[in-house]
């Protein structure tokens, strides 16, 4: 397996966050990419999509959200207990831990590519999908038995949200128009995919360097939790997607979401419905920690585990 060069631009970013540099990437530009990148993913996995029976999704669905459903339940008694987190920070994290980083799934998908495996369409069905019920769980386990929560507010954030809005919409665009009717759109979306990802993760490794701070408190605790978790994930990940039958490139890409952590759409939920958590927690350790060992380190693990459980059986 080679190295995937794109990572690159994303520790130039954290060493230019840790010596201070000037480099900074202007808002408007990061809002760019980041629409971009949900688009194209959801583009690409819409033209995939088209290519399967929609009826070969239900049960996989089922399976994969129900398990994924269960990361954020066992997360939340380790930090509740044994970090001896409060309740709204335990719930936070667990809630970013139970959900999706597009962003390491898209790094996920440029290291098949590189290495010309195919996967199937309807992963990115999965990749919206299990971006919601961690969020609700999250927001249940923090509201057990205290205060009330605005629940129309928090679906209209997780629902109707930028990430969840436009990984769908692209995902019913490509799927409507096909492989032939997006054509078109190739140069764009799927010639410069790579390129724009450098710029995204440039600017991703200068945040995640401003956010290593604020682990402090809980210093090594949750710095294990942030890396023994997506291991962990991942294991069930890869035992699931071989059980359900997915390809070698399907398999890796369930592991990736199911050790991924979100730090774009939990944050925005948890900071409306657990307004008392301390959210450097929850960024420092998705973004600081677990997000740079998947993309160095964790993505190439679960694509050699996903070669490992299908070589068993070969």
């Amino acid at each position: 397996m080679q190295f995937e060069p794109v990572v690159l631009f994303f520790l130039l970013g954290v060493f230019a966050g840790l010596v201070r540099s000037d480099l900074k990437i202007p808002g408007s530009i990061y809002d760019a990419l980041s629409i971009f990148l949900l688009l194209a993913i959801g583009l690409q996995g819409g033209v995939k999509l088209a290519e399967f029976p929609l009826s070969e999704l239900i049960l996989p669905s089922l399976a994969i959200l129900f398990v994924g459903s269960l990361i954020p339940l066992v997360c939340f008694p380790v930090l509740r207990y044994l970090g001896r987190m409060t309740r709204a920070d335990s719930a936070s994290i667990s809630a970013h831990y139970g959900s999706v980083s597009v962003v390491t799934f898209s790094v996920g998908v440029a290291l098949l590519a590189q290495e010309d495996i195919d996967f199937e369409g309807f992963m990115i069905v999965f990749l919206v999908l299990l971006e919601m019920p961690a969020l609700v769980i999250g927001v249940m386990l923090a509201r057990y038995g205290a205060g009330t929560v605005r629940w129309g507010k928090l679906f209209q954030e997780v629902f109707f949200g930028k990430s969840i809005l436009l990984l769908a919409g692209g995902l019913v665009i490509g799927f409507v128009a096909g492989p032939e009717g997006i054509k078109p759109l190739d140069i764009l979306f799927f010639d410069l995919f790579k390129g724009i990802l450098a710029l995204f993760l440039l600017e991703m490794g200068l945040v995640a360097a401003s956010r290593i701070t604020g682990l402090r408190d809980y210093g090594l605790f949750l710095t294990s939790f942030a890396i023994i978790t997506p291991l962990l994930s991942a294991v069930v990940g890869t035992i699931l997607g071989w059980a359900l039958g997915l390809s070698v490139g399907g398999t890796m890409l369930l592991a990736t979401l199911y050790a991924s952590a979100s730090y774009i759409a939990a944050p925005a939920a948890m900071r409306i419905a657990v307004p008392q958590a301390n959210p450097a927690l929850s960024i420092g350790a998705s973004l600081g920690i677990t997000f740079p060992f998947n993309i160095f380190v964790g993505i190439p693990i679960y694509f050699w585990m996903s070669q490992f459980i299908h070589s068993l059986g070969a």
